[in-house]
This record gives structure tokens, sequence and C-alpha cells, in this order.
């Protein structure tokens, strides 16, 4: 029988991808992510995703927020938060926790649940504990939900730094002298904990970074150049962790560099190099983020040690089964050794972080990042992969 007379069904207009901007968290990193948020909505190509930023407070409610990068901003020295962005201090956000259906629901006390629609990607621009370590990644695996960046194991690898650095060395990284000093340690025997952190000193010299093993964005990192500022630079990294990592100082320049996943794979970024900042004893938080302390992009290196850092780079990403982005910092040796410090799988993605700022150097605009990313999320599923 021929359908060529039969009346056809009009058309389903077909919608754009729904991206979640998700930010805040209860780490001490929580401004740091608001600040990102803001600069990923500004940034992300609205014509192609429809797009639902949701904040976590500093308490954990997942909250309804205003879609106003301008207000997301670092003013006056002084960071933004979720609870001044949410739009309702009781209201929560509830995401779907069966893989079959992706619809959020905002629900209030005492109101009916509203549906918001279905969420096609989460960006998770979180920092620190309870969202870069592999807990919300955990989470949106049950869900069923793709999400931009690392599963749970890289993030937690890339959270935790005691084990970030014993994957590298298993990879035949080399790293820095380091100590960890866990928190059952320190509860057992004080004296002897803080004797090993004394002992190290006396095999390595000062100075001494102390800070918290669970931790980014230079937060809780203490720089100690003699016994007396030991105890208060432990108790400043415990504020954070209850568990601490101890590193040597090394000698040589800081340069870092940026992998991002393309269809093809993971590729590395023009290498930027973070000077001394004058006013500080270190690239601290406040010479970051509060002082915008510039990098050098590119990095002044030879080509040999550009493609060697690049090098070095895509094999930390793939050492800790990274997916999505890195950015990996390194120290240049004086005798021309590349060791890599650390990385981190959601790096600071503000306009003047040092990511984007690579990327751009190599090409890549911010929105266009930002477009690639969501779309490394689409092209993956959930589960073992």
């Amino acid at each position: 029988m021929s359908t060529e007379n039969l009346p056809q069904s009009p058309e389903q207009p077909s919608r754009k991808p729904r991206v979640a901007v998700v930010f805040g968290g209860r780490s001490s990193e929580h401004g740091i992510s608001v600040v990102t948020a803001g600069a990923v909505l500004k940034a992300i190509d609205r014509t192609k995703y429809d797009v639902l930023p949701i904040g976590i407070t500093q308490d954990g409610r997942w909250a309804l927020t205003a879609d106003e990068p301008e207000r997301m901003a670092i003013i006056d020295r002084r960071q933004p938060s979720v609870d001044l962005l949410a739009e309702s201090g009781e209201g929560g956000v509830i995401l779907p926790v069966d893989p079959a259906s992706r619809e959020v629901v905002y629900s209030e006390p005492g109101s009916v649940p509203k549906a918001l629609g279905e969420v096609d990607v989460v960006f998770p621009v979180l920092h620190g504990p309870y969202g870069e370590d592999g807990t919300l990644q955990g989470l949106l695996e049950l869900s069923g939900v793709p999400y931009v960046g690392s599963g749970v194991l890289a993030s937690a690898v890339g959270q935790d730094k005691e084990y970030m650095k014993r994957v590298f060395t298993s990879f035949g990284l080399k790293v820095g002298p380091y100590l960890v000093i866990r928190p059952r340690e320190w509860q057992r025997d004080e004296p002897a904990a803080r004797k090993k952190i004394v002992d190290f000193a006396g095999e390595h010299g000062w100075p001494l970074f102390v800070k918290p093993a669970r931790a980014g964005s230079s937060i809780g990192i203490t720089k100690v150049d003699d016994l007396s500022g030991l105890d208060e630079a432990i108790a400043e990294a415990q504020r954070h962790d209850p568990k601490i990592l101890v590193e040597a100082a090394l000698r040589g320049r800081e340069i870092e560099c940026g992998v991002l996943e393309f269809e093809d794979g993971p590729r590395a970024s023009a290498p930027a190099e973070i000077p001394s900042p004058d006013a500080h004893a270190y690239y601290d938080f406040e010479a970051k983020y509060i002082d915008s302390t510039p990098g050098i992009v590119p990095a002044p290196l030879t080509p040999e040690e550009t493609a060697e850092v690049q090098r070095l780079a895509v094999d930390a990403f793939e050492a800790a089964s990274c997916e999505g982005l890195v950015r990996a910092d390194f120290f240049l040796t004086e005798d021309g050794e590349f060791v890599i410090n650390e990385i981190n799988t959601m790096p600071g993605f503000t306009p003047i972080s040092m990511y984007p700022q690579m990327w751009q150097a190599s090409g890549v605009s911010y929105p266009e990042l930002v477009d690639r990313l969501v779309q490394a999320a689409l092209r993956r599923s959930t589960g073992l992969r």
C-alpha cells in the first residue's frame, strides 16, 4: 500500500543540548569556582546550547541560581558565593537518580516540585573536595548523565597529591621529594609525626612547602623557611585537610602545560612559565587570583624543551586515565630536567587563569575551549569506558 497520499506528521524541531553548569561547593575553593562558572556562562554559545546554572552552597544545598555572570566576579578583593546568587534561601535542585530519565526537578518547602527539563550534560566547574575529587562524578555516573572532565578514578587521583605522585612514579614520571603525614599518624603520636618532618628537612634542606594533601588553588600552603614556622604551617594545612603533604623545594623554573581532549585524542597546549611574583613568597592564592600575577605565554623555552614538556603533560594525562582537560605543572630544574609537581583535572578556568591562556596562545579561543569540552562530554557515555 502506498503512503504517498497519507497525512504526514509534522517534524519535531530538534532541541538544543542542555548544559547544567554546576559550581560553588563545600570546599575552601568555593569562591573561585563561582568565578569560573561566571566565565563559562559568558562564553558558552547560547545559539548552540541551553544553559541551566546550578550552584552548590557552602553547606551543600543545590540551589537554582540567576544566570547573571556579571555578579560572579571578584570585586574589591571579595569572592562571590552561591548564597548571594541563589533564587531562594530554601529551594533545592534535585538531579535524576534513574539513568532512564535526565529530568531535573526544583523543590521548595510547601510547594509542588517543578520540572526544569532534561539535562544532556553537566559542566562541573567545582574545585577541591566534594566536586573535583570524584564525588560528584560518581553521582553523575549513577544518574547516567554525561559530564565534562575526568571520571571518578582520575578525579580522585588528581585531587589526592599523595596518590597522584605514586601513580606518576609508577609510570616513570619524575616527581620531587615528598612526605605524607596521615591523620592517624598525627593523632597516634604527634611528636613522632613532627620528627618525621624535621628529619625530612634535615635530609633535603629548608625551605619546605607544607600543604593540604587534597586541596587546590594554592589554598592552605605555607613556605616554611626554618623550624620556627613549622607548627603554624602544619596547623594551616590541617585546617583544610587532616592529611598533609610536605615537599622539598625544587630549584628551577615553574612551567605549566594544558592538555585538551580532541576527537583524535589528547593534545598539549603551548606551555607557560610562572615567574616569581614580586610581592609574594611564591605563586600563592593571592598572587593567582587577587593580584592576578601574569604568567608568560608561551614560555621562553627551546623547541626541544617545549616538545618535552608537552610530551610529559600528555603522559601524565594518560597515566591518571584523565578525560577532557588537565593542567600539568612542572619544575624545569637547573640541570635541565622536567619534574612534575601535580595535575589539576578541573584547573582554574577564569579568563585570567593559565589554562585558557595557554590554549588561547595555541589558537583555541575561550568560547571554542568551552565548546570542545562540552562536545567531548557528549561523545562519551557514562559507565565503564
